[in-house]
């Protein structure tokens, strides 16, 4: 087998684990209304399953990180494979808040360890050049759990029941994990004399830089995946459940389509990059701007028009990663991109839990307290904004300093 089938191999391999994770991610979104009626919950209650899962993945990024450039992809990637088949086993069966928290944050605390793992596959073996579009198509078709988890899961849901559903989900966990252990092969990385990166990979700008897009660019549409699109589109706008799983899945299929569009530009235009990521948060502002001051409920138009414009998000936020990448040696990629990935979930948690919050003050679930709890977004995009063009105009300071010293 050639080097390069050999890549093509274990990042497939990668990749299959990734999707995996995805659906286990963002199986709590579609299951929103399920869940709120077995385990007892209201918005607020909600909001902690999501924003706990997530805390607890964005609290491990940076750890992981740090764990991954010592121990290599294969291990973190099992071990995450199976500690999010655990999570789905303890959902299935929980029937009240505690046991369903404890479920996400099994879930959360495997997720964490997935992408990071691939994203250092990616680095290892495929050339620089290629990283930014390797990157993009990791996501898209990582993005295939996202539409595992929308329309056949609610079938599922409905057809089969809850437990049948997460047992299920737990299965394809362990089916993971096994083909990782079968297929993957990745020696341990080689112990050098130098420090732990993560202290430097911080002190880098284009770290910092990377991680404001990613928190920037990715909350809203996570956010709105994760957990609170769903009840908006039935509860606020009135939408069949059907009709709010197909714009979910819409919304993903337009992700998938974007994203290597993006990486080929970024990889292409690499002195652009902050340029498209400003375009992805003004026009996600202005998406959303039309669809709540719409009078009444939005024509369906509209909301295909969000979820169209919320697909660059994703994708968009990938862009954080090449900032890493080029601004970070191989010896700390994972420090680094747990740096990034762990900003863009902080800014989700935010916008999960307070929207949650929201809706529990204003005490409803109609258009005009989702109208409210969705304008906590527009905050997290100006500080993102205006913290990537801080940190650009920092990295080319430092470029040109470089430049004039060689």
């Amino acid at each position: 087998m050639t080097p390069r089938s050999t890549a093509v191999m274990f990042w497939a391999a990668g990749v299959l684990a990734y999707a995996v994770a995805i659906f286990h991610r963002q199986s709590l979104g579609v299951s929103g209304i399920e869940a709120a009626a077995r385990l007892g919950v209201g918005s607020s209650g909600l909001a902690t399953l999501a924003m706990l899962q997530l805390l607890v993945y964005a609290a491990m990024q940076v750890p992981v990180g740090v764990l991954v450039d010592r121990l290599g992809s294969k291990r973190m990637l099992v071990v995450g494979a199976t500690v999010m088949a655990c999570g789905e086993l303890v959902f299935a069966l929980s029937g009240g808040l505690l046991s369903g928290v404890a479920g996400r944050a099994l879930i959360g605390c495997g997720d964490a360890m997935t992408f990071i793992s691939v994203i250092r596959l990616v680095n290892l073996h495929f050339p620089a050049h290629r990283n930014p579009v390797m990157v993009q198509l990791t996501s898209l078709i990582g993005q295939l759990g996202a539409i595992a988890s929308a329309v056949p899961l609610i079938h599922s849901l409905h057809a089969y029941g809850w437990t049948p559903t997460f047992l299920a989900a737990a299965g394809l966990g362990v089916l993971s994990a096994f083909l990782l252990l079968t297929v993957l092969r990745d020696s341990r990385p080689e112990r050098t004399g130098e420090p732990p990166g993560l202290k430097a990979a911080w002190a880098e700008p284009g770290t910092r830089l990377g991680m404001w897009t990613h928190a920037a660019t990715q909350c809203s549409a996570a956010a709105f995946l994760l957990l609170w699109g769903y009840p908006f589109l039935v509860q606020g706008q009135g939408l069949a459940p059907s009709t709010a799983g197909v714009l979910l899945s819409t919304l993903t299929l337009c992700g998938m389509a974007c994203g290597p569009l993006l990486g080929h530009l970024a990889g292409r235009f690499p002195f652009h990059r902050s340029r498209m990521v400003l375009i992805v948060i003004g026009t996600t502002t202005g998406a959303w701007t039309a669809v709540l001051a719409w009078p009444g409920r939005a024509p369906l138009w509209l909301l295909v028009l969000l979820v169209v414009v919320l697909a660059a998000n994703g994708p968009g936020s990938m862009i954080g990663f090449d900032y890493a990448r080029t601004f970070n040696p191989a010896g700390r990629i994972g420090a680094a991109s747990g740096i990034v990935n762990g900003g863009g979930f902080v800014a989700s948690v935010s916008v999960i839990a307070l929207v949650g919050v929201i809706l529990d003050l204003v005490g409803e679930t109609g258009l005009d307290a989702f109208r409210w709890a969705f304008a906590v977004q527009y905050p997290i995009w100006a500080l993102g904004a205006v913290q990537v063009l801080r940190y650009r105009g920092k990295t080319r300071r430092l470029l040109l300093a470089a430049q004039t010293v060689t």
